[in-house]
């Protein structure tokens, strides 16, 4: 029965079992679905799900469009001629000629040619997917193109065929472009030719170093013998070898980089064996294969093969590969002086051979190698190499190597690592992890020989005359870290390439630098830092083995590290030195040093204010002092 108890049933009933009209949101009626929905405004109305869904959709489309148009405007081009490679000519900072080089060296074989071992080491080295795939790595190009926009580096992952098309039809620049046609031009290459056409042409015009294009070229230049006769671990070897041609070759490679390809011989026989097409018994018995010594190009001889060398390596560490130097055409100005370079000659030759008399001398002195760099401290200039009596009788160069121990030369940097620790910290410490830092941050190789106090103590670490002048070059350059730099300029057409800046961030606190610097020339000339009569730093010493003695020693516009090596003639391999102290390689250093600074004025080791008197060793006296402020200021590190 309805009536006022029903009404007031109804007026009572609670807030959340009714919505009173007079409460609703205003706006416009929804539906049941669209209730309590606001309509988006501004931007965001055009990024709802199904619009995102749609561009997502659109750009795909305009992508196949855009590759699509791609696919058929790009034709498979003529060859790359390699025939017209020209020559890359080598000059002296005057602009002397110093060498030319650049003569190709390629057999063609057919595939039939190639021991089947071998042509399955290369595929398990680069293409393990080779005989399956459409000839191109979707993955891998996109990381190429990426690393190429950003900025990032040139690796990418490409597939033999992709490597062939390169190599074939297009040049080694590292342009979007270029690998966007490789993909297209590696697409059709692989629906027009079969895969052992592919493999043939990508075997025939991959570049091995040695100045070998091919697989036939590379198997004369490093076992001296035809490619049929390679064996699986030679294959092996050389197709582990494409990756890093300058790097990898056995007989210039440091002993990282030898760990370093060892280990990928390795894995191209272990891919081997996971692709089954290789006995897992006869795996284990597979020994590395040391390669022959190479034959040196002609009109290398003397010391113009170590500079090209070094040359070489260093726009290749810069960024530029083995293939585009190889191809040619470049024209490649060093920062050698050749009146420096001369004296240094000079001086290094009638060092180890000029006072050789009598059979058992000429046989020490066919013992002894010999290595020096002068670097310019202000901007890391190599100003003189000697890398050997003769490139063509001693292929690998002794300034650059690094498998000898430094020795005592290694005493300043625990020091510099102690200083620099109490500055930075303002306590002393000069445990291992601080002397690895800081020899790291002056440029050594860390690789090996900071694992005990002793090693570190004794120097037992691996460095080269190269990274030696580099570290003290920035001792004497206030403590900045000097890179020693033998390019100055490098062309090609519009190309230019170079080294990256010589003089790079603060290694340690100038403050630990200069102490470091004062302590070395009140307490490291001897007769070497006197017979310069000017301003200058040294340490020497022989190595803890006896077969390495060192002297680095610098003024203040010039770094020079001379070395000595026991090796022995015929097999190469290190010996005890012989008739070589400390005192014998100082001399050669101050021999130099003279030379060169001989019509450059005196320049000053600035040592900060309030340092007191600069110690100039002389003929006559242990250490004649004149007050730093009669030293010109715009020859101080301060000034650079």
């Amino acid at each position: 029965m309805a009536g006022p108890l029903t009404a007031l049933r109804v007026r009572f009933t609670p807030d959340s079992e009714q919505t009173p009209r007079d409460t609703r949101p205003p706006g416009p009626r929804r539906g049941a679905r669209g209730r309590g929905k606001r309509k988006r405004t501004g931007i965001r109305r055009f990024f709802t799900w199904r619009r995102l869904l749609a561009y997502a959709a659109g750009l795909c489309a305009l992508l196949i469009g855009a590759f699509t148009v791609l696919y058929y405007s790009i034709d498979i081009p003529k060859a790359n001629a390699q025939a017209k490679a020209q020559s890359n000519v080598y000059k002296f900072s005057d602009g002397t000629i110093l060498a030319r080089t650049g003569e190709i060296n390629r057999e063609m074989v057919t595939l039939d040619r190639v021991p089947t071992g071998v042509q399955h080491a290369f595929v398990a080295a680069e293409n393990k997917s080779f005989y399956k795939d459409s000839g191109v790595d979707p993955t891998g190009i996109l990381r190429g193109l990426v690393n190429t926009v950003t900025g990032k580096g040139t690796q990418g992952g490409s597939t033999i065929t992709q490597q062939y098309v390169k190599n074939y039809y297009l040049s080694q620049e590292q342009t979007a472009t270029r690998k966007i046609k490789e993909l297209v031009i590696s697409l059709k290459v692989d629906q027009r030719n079969s895969k052992e056409d592919i493999l043939a042409g990508y075997l025939n015009t991959s570049y091995f170093g040695r100045v070998a294009y091919g697989v036939q070229a590379a198997a004369r230049a490093y076992y001296d013998k035809d490619v049929d006769d390679l064996s699986v671990e030679q294959g092996a070897y050389l197709a582990a070898l494409v990756q890093a041609p300058s790097q990898y070759d056995w007989a210039v490679a440091s002993p990282k980089a030898k760990r370093l390809v060892v280990r990928r011989w390795n894995y191209v026989l272990d891919n081997m064996v996971d692709m089954q097409w290789l006995d897992p018994a006869q795996r284990k018995r597979m020994r590395f294969p040391v390669p022959v010594d190479p034959e040196p190009a002609p009109g290398l001889g003397g010391q113009a093969g170590y500079l090209v060398d070094a040359a070489r390596n260093e726009l290749i560490a810069s960024g530029v590969s083995d293939q585009e130097l190889a191809a040619g055409g470049w024209t490649i100005t060093l920062n050698v002086d050749p009146a420096k370079q001369r004296a240094l000659e000079k001086t290094m030759h009638q060092g180890l051979d000029g006072s050789a008399k009598g059979k058992r001398a000429r046989a020490d002195a066919a013992a002894t190698q010999g290595g020096a760099v002068s670097v310019d401290p202000k901007n890391g200039r190599i100003v003189a190499l000697y890398g050997g009596r003769d490139y063509t009788r001693h292929y690998l160069s002794n300034a650059t190597r690094g498998d000898y121990q430094v020795g005592p030369v290694f005493e300043p940097v625990t020091v510099a690592a102690s200083l620099d620790a109490k500055m930075r910290n303002g306590a002393a410490a000069g445990g291992l992890p601080e002397v690895k830092r800081t020899a790291g941050a002056l440029g050594m190789d860390t690789d090996g020989g900071f694992g005990t106090k002793e090693s570190v103590g004794l120097g037992l670490m691996g460095s080269s005359p190269l990274r030696m002048a580099g570290v003290y070059a920035s001792f004497d350059h206030q403590g900045k870290r000097v890179t020693p730099s033998i390019v100055k300029s490098a062309r090609r057409g519009d190309e230019t390439a170079g080294p990256p800046k010589a003089v790079g961030d603060q290694a340690i606190a100038p403050a630990a630098a200069q102490l470091i610097t004062r302590s070395l020339v009140e307490d490291g000339g001897a007769t070497a830092v006197r017979a310069v009569k000017r301003p200058a730093a040294g340490k020497g010493g022989v190595s803890d083995d006896k077969r390495a003695a060192w002297y680095v020693g610098y003024t203040p516009d010039l770094v020079t590290a001379v070395t000595l090596f026991g090796e022995d003639a015929k097999n190469r391999k290190q010996i005890p030195l012989k008739n070589a102290g400390v005192q014998r390689v100082a001399d050669l250093w101050s021999d130099y040093t003279g030379q060169a600074l001989r019509d450059a004025p005196p320049a000053w080791f600035d040592f900060g204010p309030g340092s007191g008197a600069v110690p100039v060793p002389t003929e006559t006296a242990p250490a004649e002092t004149i007050p730093t402020e009669t030293a010109p200021a715009k020859t101080g590190p301060t000034a650079r």
